[in-house]
């Protein structure tokens, strides 16, 4: 009887030893987890601070005006239109790659004139 009762005790023992080793090990990866999510919390706050700032500019008189004037091609009233024809636009990309004179001002002037 004895016998009995201490193999009863000792498997009931090594169930409640078990569920609290997989109750440990539960909770140690809970843990990781919850670093995890701490971790993506942080840089969803950064985000979204980040695009109320950009918000906030999208939605300034400022930013509106420059982009009808930019994509709309609106102009205020009173202003006038300046138009800069593409070749004069490409001149300056064109002068870029070609070598820069390094004659003085008054030498060029005269092979200019003479």
């Amino acid at each position: 009887m004895k016998r009995i009762l201490f193999f009863a005790v000792l498997i009931g023992s090594i169930f409640i030893i078990n569920g609290l080793v997989r109750s440990i090990y539960g909770l140690w990866q809970k843990q990781g987890y919850l670093a995890t999510a701490q971790k993506q919390l942080e840089k969803e706050k950064s985000e979204n601070s980040r695009l109320k700032k950009q918000l906030a500019e999208v939605q300034s008189p400022k930013f509106l005006e420059e982009q009808a004037r930019n994509k709309l091609l609106l102009i205020k009233e009173g202003e006038q239109e300046v138009i800069i024809p593409k070749e004069f636009l490409g001149a300056s990309d064109s002068a870029k790659g070609k070598e820069r004179d390094s004659r003085s001002n008054w030498q060029k002037w005269w092979d200019l004139f003479f």
